[in-house]
């Protein structure tokens, strides 16, 4: 049995003056009865916690980390922009560089504007979508999951659905009003609401393949079905690629479907590890946004620097590995195994992956929306974490969460992971 000694006491400490003991809601490890450890330190496919114990991470700080943790072009990237100065409050020239390689690499986005977080880019995207259009209500799907917008934060997936509260106190009822959720991968519930608000309607906001209620794949057809029925109601199509963007593929899921949404909402991969967030999308759109337009935006540290070098570096390592095809063959590899895994333990578990995105799901139904997820049987998962983690593989502490694997992932490591996994279901 690993020893938890040092990460008990700084649990107990962190609860003493951090909400919870922690700085998301996830970190807690609620969701599997249990405390979480604390980190010292992370490289390549692996982290070590603050008690020595060694793990392979299928976590990747929540998927920024595609190349592994602290790889050399990025620790290399960060150094040298440091010394030329950590955060300026005027443009620089990294800025540039990385929206021209966002809007080369992604089919939606002809401008680009760069933020501090995937909230704030959902959150701002949202608000240009009314700007936009002049209406006010948005359509978002229960168990997509946006960031902690007020407006968003309705039915929400990932941390607030682990915690049991799909809506959180001190929104007020007015901004959720104006959020209409419905079931994702159900087409008529879409039309009704069109049919009933379609004049009111600005955006259809969500995850292409949602990825914080485990991951989910849309119906052949509804992505296009989406998209044609925002065009004929004049309304905007958003993806939120915050998870999927960079990582499924050099485009994002726009890429493999050939779905173009109005906006694009990015963040994780772009940013290196570091905090970063991006929206973009057509450029009638985007100069909508101030200084050229009403809609206002702004932002400190947005563009910094660090966070600018980080993200470049890592996009052009990803490139000149061809690192999508790559993850790809690992994927795969990693996928045989634990379907090999589920077939020697009989047990009748859904397993979904899509490149180097991946989730276990602990039940029997075929997974369509949040509401099959929610039939899983999740003790049944907390008891494979646990075991999973003793040993010495970090899968996320919680069925609502995707996996991730990164490049630095070995075929010794994904070995190793099918042989935990196999034990760990028995």
């Amino acid at each position: 049995m690993p020893d938890h000694t040092l990460s008990q006491k700084l649990f107990k400490s962190a609860k003493e003056v951090i909400p919870g003991g922690v700085n998301s809601p996830v970190r807690a490890f609620r969701n599997v009865d249990g405390d979480p450890f604390f980190v010292r330190r992370a490289k390549g496919s692996r982290i070590w916690d603050v008690d020595g114990n060694e793990l392979i991470d299928y976590v990747g700080t929540w998927g920024p980390a595609i190349l592994g943790h602290s790889p050399t072009v990025v620790i290399d990237a960060v150094t040298q922009a440091a010394r030329e100065g950590v955060s300026f409050g005027i443009p620089n020239l990294h800025e540039v560089e990385i929206a021209r390689l966002i809007v080369d690499w992604v089919p939606s986005v002809e401008k680009v504007r760069m933020v501090n977080s995937g909230t704030e880019a959902t959150m701002t995207a949202i608000r240009l979508a009314r700007g936009f259009t002049g209406r006010n209500k948005i359509i978002k799907f229960e168990g997509c999951y946006h960031g902690h917008v007020d407006s968003l934060l309705v039915a929400a997936g990932s941390g607030a659905l682990t915690h049991g509260k799909p809506d959180s106190a001190g929104v007020p009822g007015e901004f959720a009003g104006l959020t209409m959720t419905l079931p994702f991968n159900r087409p008529e519930a879409v039309e009704q609401a069109f049919a009933e608000n379609g004049e009111d309607i600005a955006a259809i906001i969500l995850e292409p393949i949602p990825a914080n209620a485990g991951l989910i794949f849309p119906k052949e057809g509804y992505l296009q079905f989406l998209r044609e029925i925002t065009t004929k109601h004049g309304a905007l199509l958003i993806f939120d690629e915050v998870m999927t963007g960079f990582r499924v593929a050099k485009g994002g899921v726009q890429e493999l479907t050939g779905v173009t949404p109005d906006l694009t909402a990015l963040g994780k991969v772009i940013g290196g590890g570091l905090p970063v967030g991006a929206f973009g999308g057509r450029a009638d759109i985007m100069d909508h946004l101030a200084p050229d337009g009403p809609v206002y935006q702004a932002g400190t540290l947005s563009g910094n620097p660090l966070a600018m070098a980080a993200g470049l570096a890592q996009l052009k390592e990803l490139e000149r590995q061809n690192g999508w095809a790559r993850l790809e063959e690992i994927g795969t590899q990693f996928e045989s195994g634990v379907q090999e895994a589920l077939e020697t333990s009989g047990l009748n578990y859904q397993f979904n992956r899509v490149g180097s995105m991946f989730c276990l799901f602990f039940g029997g139904q075929e997974i369509t929306n949040v509401d099959d997820v929610k039939k899983c049987d999740f003790d049944a998962f907390s008891r494979f974490f646990w075991k999973a983690l003793e040993a010495g593989v970090y899968f996320a502490p919680s069925q609502y969460e995707a996996g991730f694997i990164s490049l630095a992932h070995t075929p010794d490591d994904v070995e190793k992971t099918a042989e935990v996994t196999k034990n760990s279901l028995t």
